[in-house]
């Protein structure tokens, strides 16, 4: 987590408790939400940078597969 940057970042108290909200809707921390919002709308406005990582995935890790399990379920 070192190459990321840290920003102090003051918003309105009303807004701070919708973004929550709706962070807390999409299973996402407040600040992952404001991270998806800002790529979302920097995609949209054909300014996201073309070098910038993918966001980081959160949550359980998957599950690593045994040496003799198949890869993909027979048909």
């Amino acid at each position: 987590m070192a190459d990321r940057k840290s920003v102090l970042l003051r918003l309105d108290p009303a807004v701070h408790d919708a973004l929550s909200r709706w962070a807390n809707d999409e299973l996402r921390s407040t600040n992952a939400q404001i991270e998806f919002l800002l790529r979302r709308a920097l995609a949209e406005a054909g300014r996201l940078p073309g070098e910038a990582k993918k966001m980081p995935r959160r949550g359980r890790p998957p599950k690593k597969q045994q040496a003799d399990e198949p890869d993909e379920p027979p048909d």
